[in-house]
């Protein structure tokens, strides 16, 4: 069941000298008003935009950063202009811009420097040195050199538009084949990365980091007194002869948790699933769901959130999505446990590569399944796969410890994560559908992509082939504000209904008019009633790190137990830690919720070695458990001897069939 969506304004960026000539009121080839210099607001959005016949080095490099679309634009099309020369007869129009909903650029990074904590100078210092990598690759470094073209939306950085490092005196342009399956253009830097044939013109001049902590330098003056001089000698680093990326951002990262961790950090989640009005079966599977929370007792809780859309019917989607849920569990308890042993700080690659080797495994089992029923082609079962970490990382300061707020983002399919606050909602993931995969490969923009038939096609599940093939998207983020985190199905994502009406659903929730629970069944409410072709699952998480509320959030005024699994993870944690440290074990947690704390003092009991991991284990099937003996025997026997030290699996062959 669909309806009609309401009207939402679509403000585009005009790029270049000649649109900023054009006067603000005035009507562009008939569809685009002016509203302020450069935005163009498109009055027709239910047209498709018009397209270029040839996409030149300054398109082509917008659509190869498309995997970073959270921070740059995109290309919605172009305008051609009447009585101007051939070199400048079409607009670049952008999408996905800094521009809020009244057509006003959001403020420049300059602007709102001094007015933010310390920890969020830091923060959006570290996503700019994430995108300077990416950006130098692509000969457009320039752009984060420039104050006013960074715009700040809350957490995040925004990108206005790309500014090409060197600017040669002639662009060659790149033609697409008539199949779009085929780039060619003039010599140039060849997209490797990629597998592609696509080339763009090497930049006449290289940046180096000395330029970008210039630019740092000048704001570190004006930084939060309490890391003022941690900054300082950070931008004097990047300024030396020879700078260190990696030593620069180790530096940064151990700044950034450390201001993080003063911050308190309050979780609550709420999880269901739905098969929908038109399904007779639910390929769905998701954590934590309402038994889960019910048992209180899994110390996963509240820090994993996953989703997962089976795929393969009802004898493979399901099988694949439960195996995934429960294979990823196994293996972030097992994660935790190393975090917890070892006091030093994980870095973020290597947290990414762990968390990116736990899906390849998840893939492996599933696939091994399918080879073990010789499942071929479309029979094979597969599943999307998408969940959020909050790292429990304890962070060592001189007045104590504190969680390092670290939230990690693993993906693959098309099941989202959002971050929503009452002012805006943030995608996280980006999908690895057919469409994005036309943009990125530099074959199509996305708007003309979204017109194939098979634009919404999967180009990768877990499970259906083997691992060598499967890309995990893994991002890092900073819980430094107040917000739901939302992980979800298609069967809630399609058709962008979320975008349309989050806001009433978040200022509920955080008036307290909506408990998490409910805002959940809500959601699945809508799903069902403005899509409905879909089984639909949503876990939400409350993130509270403001001071001002209390240590324990149950914003519905219903009893946890029955509802939502709520932990302050400032005090919670430490305390466990001293816990798993203490030989007395009659020892209890003190807290103002037992319920939490009953939770964290048996959880983290499990995470050592507790042998009710074992009823999670065999709730995945015995097929599990065969299929990763026979892909990894040693990795297996490393398992089995961390999670499970007094229970011995002498013959995995031996256990009985799994009901699919």
């Amino acid at each position: 069941m669909t309806s009609d969506k309401p009207v939402m304004n679509r403000y585009l960026w005009a790029v270049g000298a000649t649109s900023a000539s054009i006067p603000v009121g005035e009507r562009v080839a008939d569809r685009y008003q002016v509203v302020a210099p450069q935005i163009w607001q498109d009055i027709y959005p239910e047209v498709s935009p018009q397209v270029p016949d040839r996409l030149n080095d300054s398109i082509l490099r917008y659509l190869r950063l498309y995997p970073h679309r959270l921070h740059v634009p995109e290309v919605y099309g172009v305008c051609s202009l009447s009585g101007m020369s051939s070199q400048d007869s079409s607009v670049i129009l952008l999408e996905n811009v800094p521009i809020n909903k009244q057509g006003e650029l959001y403020p420049s990074i300059e602007a709102m420097w001094s007015q933010v904590s310390a920890v969020r100078q830091i923060y959006w210092l570290w996503q700019i040195l994430e995108l300077w990598t990416p950006l130098a690759e692509l000969g457009v470094a320039t752009t984060l050199l420039d104050p006013q073209n960074l715009r700040v939306e809350g957490w995040r950085v925004r990108v206005r538009e790309l500014y090409p490092d060197g600017v040669t005196d002639s662009t060659p342009e790149l033609t697409i084949s008539s199949t779009g399956s085929s780039v060619t253009g003039s010599e140039g830097l060849t997209a490797t990365a990629l597998g592609l044939s696509t080339t763009l013109t090497k930049p006449a001049g290289k940046l180096s980091l000395q330029q970008l902590g210039e630019c740092w330098e000048s704001w570190c003056r004006t930084a939060s007194v309490s890391v003022a001089s941690q900054l300082h000698e950070i931008t004097q680093q990047m300024q030396t002869e020879k700078p260190s990326l990696k030593a620069i951002a180790s530096q940064l990262n151990q700044l950034l948790l450390d201001a993080a961790s003063q911050q308190p950090l309050r979780l609550e989640v709420a999880g269901a699933t739905d098969k929908g009005p038109h399904q007779n079966h639910n390929e769905d599977s998701g954590f934590p769901l309402l038994s889960d929370l019910t048992e209180n007792s899994d110390p996963l809780i509240p820090h994993l959130s996953i989703v997962c859309d089976g795929i393969g019917g009802h004898e493979g989607g399901e099988v694949a999505s439960h195996m995934a849920v429960q294979s990823v569990k196994i293996q972030v308890r097992a994660l935790l446990a190393e975090i917890l042993e070892d006091p030093e700080i994980m870095t973020p690659d290597l947290v990414a590569e762990q968390l990116s080797a736990i899906i390849r495994v998840v893939n492996n089992l599933i696939a091994s399944c399918n080879d073990q029923q010789e499942r071929e082609s479309r029979r094979r079962m597969g599943t999307t796969l998408t969940f959020a970490l909050q790292l429990p990382q304890m962070v060592k300061r001189s007045e104590g410890e504190g969680n390092g707020h670290e939230l990690y983002i693993a993906s693959v399919g098309d099941s989202r994560a959002y971050w929503l606050t009452p002012q805006y909602c943030h995608q996280l993931t980006v999908d690895d559908d057919v469409a994005s995969r036309e943009v990125k490969m530099g074959r199509r923009l996305y708007q003309e992509a979204l017109q194939r038939p098979d634009a919404a096609a999967l180009t990768q599940a877990v499970g259906t082939k083997d691992a060598e093939s499967l890309r995990p998207n893994v991002k890092r983020f900073i819980l430094e504000e107040d917000g739901l985190l939302l992980l979800c199905s298609d069967g809630l994502s399609d058709n962008n209904w979320l975008e349309y009406v989050y806001a009433d659903y978040v200022r509920d929730v955080f008036s307290g008019k909506l408990s998490p629970e409910a805002a959940v069944k809500a959601l699945i409410d809508l799903a069902n009633q403005r899509n409905g072709h879909d089984n639909t699952s949503v876990i939400l998480t409350y993130c509270g790190v403001s001071p001002q509320y209390p240590a324990v959030l149950n914003l519905g005024g219903i009893p946890l137990e029955t509802n939502t699994y709520a932990i302050n993870l400032d005090t919670e944690f430490a305390m466990a830690d001293q816990r798993l440290e203490s030989d007395d074990e009659s020892e209890t947690l003190e807290s103002a919720e037992p319920v939490a704390s009953n939770a964290i003092a048996d959880g983290f009991k499990i995470v050592v070695g507790v042998l009710g991991v074992l009823v999670v284990l065999l709730s995945a099937g015995a097929a599990l458990l065969m299929a990763q003996w026979l892909l990894d025997p040693q990795g297996f026997k490393k398992m089995q001897e961390l999670l499970f030290p007094s229970q011995k699996i002498e013959n995995p062959q031996s256990a009985p069939e799994s009901k699919d």
